[in-house]
């Protein structure tokens, strides 16, 4: 079979009159698999982020590393009980690096603070986002796994490295917290 034609790839070939994309294998990666894994999961793992950042673009940049990595990682990645978690940590484990890189270096007079301008996501409302952002670091991790990438509690613990019940009582916490928040935003007299 000629280059073109053959399964490594990627090219797409028929067969029994079917057309069917050949999987290409780099690094023994399967590059089909990782694809649907990265357009099932991007929107989720960037809202989860978005929650934690105050920045989309920031939000963006960090989600794109996490998948680069990921990539990098594929086989181990795949195999790990909650994939798009592991981006979410990922993608603010390197915020968390970049901060520590940044704060080292020196601002420029007259030059904005790209981190601290916010842009608001289109399928966030732009007041929950504020909100969240004044919950606690923990919770708004519990949030963004329960509630965003829609993990369950045990998933949510192991990846978090804490207890079940320690997730549960964030939850309630930061529920009770935005509900509070948002209820007195949309009804100034109820929380009068």
């Amino acid at each position: 079979m000629s280059r073109e034609g053959s399964p490594r790839h990627g090219v797409p070939v028929r067969v029994s009159g079917k057309r069917i994309e050949a999987l290409r294998r780099i690094g023994g990666v399967k590059q089909l698999e990782f694809r649907e894994f990265y357009q099932a999961s991007q929107d989720a793992c960037l809202r989860a982020v978005l929650a934690s950042v105050a920045d989309r673009q920031l939000a963006e940049d960090l989600v794109a590393e996490a998948f680069t990595r990921a990539w990098m990682a594929w086989p181990k990645v795949s195999r790990h009980p909650a994939p798009r978690a592991w981006i979410v940590r990922t993608a603010l484990n390197t915020r968390v690096s970049w901060w520590r890189r940044r704060r080292r270096e020196v601002a420029l007079d007259g030059v904005p603070d790209v981190a601290a301008s916010t842009v608001s996501d289109p399928g966030l409302d732009p007041q929950l986002l504020a909100v969240l952002r004044q919950l606690p670091r923990r919770q708004r991790e519990v949030i963004a796994y329960r509630v965003f990438l829609d993990l369950d509690t045990g998933t949510t613990a192991k990846v978090l490295g804490i207890a079940p019940g320690t997730v549960a009582a964030h939850l309630s916490r930061a529920v009770a917290t935005l509900r509070g928040h948002l209820v007195t935003a949309d009804n100034p007299e109820v929380g009068q």
